[in-house]
């Protein structure tokens, strides 16, 4: 994936270095190793490393006064000023305090790696089982769903040229691979987004009781735990997975770095019956106006809104819990209006078509209206994948609290009449097939950035709360949509709306 320009922007880091020896240091930024003629080394409890590497990998121009001793680095708007052997730095004209200087070793300039990244706007993680530096230009770096193969509507295929049908989808364009490291200690780090997870999930919990098992957690000698926002729980998502309705096929996640147990059959759960907390509450109400938390099933792979009590038990809902920590501002957009008919998120790299064009598509005609599209001078737009999608939800927003689609007001979408002629918003394609049911070739997974609504017992219903990701068939005759399926009776349209993203040069 390009990266995007580094700006000034709020930083996350979880460097723990108090005590570490003289070792050598590896250091990675956006995945890729970096090869120095001075090795990074310890320094007064810091790690120092050399500057003109770091920002020329950073895509930064480099200055050195020879008179001043000064370096300077820049990039669109950030402007960064160092002296050697001074406490005191320049951001943008902004005076900061170094909490180690910068020096000269083998005529390279060392500075603090807790300065580069505070200064950039990356994200630094260090991993002390293996001590290694993992820097990211970006503050929500997006994991790529994982799927490489293809499908018509009714099929895999092996290969689909840019000129036949079907060409655009998920696996014909890669973003960052999922990257993980097994600590040892019942904590796994993904190396793209920053984020450390629990490993194993305990018994299930209720919403509430979830909240206090983060709060009081101390895994890996850690105390800084929570229960994940739906942002970053999905980050974990893979669309490899498959799965046969009620029934488990392949995990929505990585089981060789994660334990994801399967709904109980011996007391009359279904396999799909393991769905996780995240800690984003819906600001609207779902079902029988019910209090709701969205959760991530990585059994079936779907966002839900999930209310907080069941009354068919008569008792709290109890999901499943894998608590985060680390990059705060994970999920956090950072959007810019062109003015040019897109926007760009500066804390992912992505670049989006500002508003839909009132038409409603097949997944077909969908991938291939994105791929022909042209807007704001660039030809290489594309159907984002379900995670690059879901990124842009705002869950702030709803129709029924804030009477708009949950995305940021720049963006424009197609108001539409649900079949009982209440205003809503409609559902958006993805380019990643979701391999469920009978046919696993035959749906592809949208985001609801209205309510998502089912009917049940005969009433239209926000079943799973606007910014819910499920799926719709590819293809199918229009006179038969829209229709419900399954024990929500979810709303199924198939004829649904685009905005198309590319990556920022």
């Amino acid at each position: 994936m390009k990266k995007l320009c580094v700006l000034l922007l709020s930083v996350v880091l979880s460097i723990s270095l108090l005590g570490m020896s003289s070792d050598v240091i590896e250091v990675f930024i956006d995945g890729q190793e970096v090869e120095f003629d001075v090795v990074p080394e310890i320094k007064n409890q810091r790690t120092m490393v050399p500057l003109k590497l770091i920002f020329d990998k950073l895509e930064m121009t480099v200055e050195w006064d020879g008179i001043l001793r000064k370096v300077t680095a820049s990039k669109e708007g950030l402007t960064i000023e160092l002296t050697i052997d001074s406490s005191i730095a320049y951001v943008n004209d902004t005076m900061v305090m170094l909490d180690s200087p910068a020096y000269i070793k083998d005529s390279r300039t060392m500075v603090p790696l807790a300065f580069v990244a505070e200064a950039t706007g990356a994200v630094v993680t260090w991993n002390d089982s293996t001590r290694d530096v993992y820097i990211s230009s970006l503050t929500y770096p997006l994991v790529d769903t994982g799927l490489e193969r293809l499908f018509t509507d009714v099929s895999k295929v092996s290969w689909l040229s840019e000129d036949s049908s079907f060409y655009g989808q998920d696996g014909h364009y890669e973003g960052n691979q999922p990257s993980y490291i097994d600590n040892g200690d019942g904590t796994v780090l993904d190396t793209v987004t920053g984020l450390m997870w629990q490993q194993t999930m305990d018994e299930k919990m209720s919403f509430d009781q979830a909240l206090i098992y983060a709060n009081e957690s101390k895994l890996g000698g850690y105390s800084d735990w929570r229960l994940p926002s739906i942002k970053e729980l999905f980050s974990l998502i893979l669309f490899t997975g498959m799965s046969g309705g009620e029934v488990a096929k392949e995990l929505y996640i990585d089981t060789d770095y994660f334990d994801q147990p399967l709904g109980d059959t011996s007391i009359g759960e279904r396999d799909i019956d393991a769905q996780t907390w995240s800690g984003t509450e819906y600001v609207g109400k779902t079902m029988q106006n019910d209090d709701t938390a969205f959760g991530v099933n990585f059994i079936d792979g779907r966002i839900k809104g999930y209310p907080k009590y069941d009354p068919r038990l008569k008792s709290d809902k109890l999901m499943y819990v894998r608590l985060v920590r680390g990059n705060e501002s994970y999920g956090q957009n950072q959007l810019i209006n062109n003015g040019d008919g897109s926007v760009s998120d500066l804390s992912t790299g992505l670049m989006w078509q500002i508003s839909d064009d009132g038409i409603t598509r097949d997944w077909e005609e969908a991938l291939e209206y994105a791929e022909s599209l042209k807007l704001a001078g660039h030809e290489d737009w594309r159907l984002p994948n379900i995670k690059e999608l879901q990124s842009i939800v705002d869950y702030t927003k709803s129709v029924e609290t804030s009477g708009s689609p949950a995305i940021d007001g720049m963006f424009t979408l197609t108001q539409i009449m649900d079949p009982e002629g209440q205003k809503n918003y409609g559902y958006y394609w993805s380019s990643t097939t979701h391999q469920d049911g009978m046919n696993t070739a035959s749906s592809a997974s949208y985001v609801a950035f209205g309510k998502a609504q089912g009917m049940m017992r005969g009433e239209l219903l926000d079943v799973h709360g606007a910014g819910a990701v499920r799926s719709d068939p590819k293809s199918g005759n229009a006179s038969d949509y829209p229709s419900y399926l399954g024990p929500q009776g979810d709303l199924r349209y198939l004829y649904n709306y685009v905005i198309a993203v590319r990556d920022i040069d």
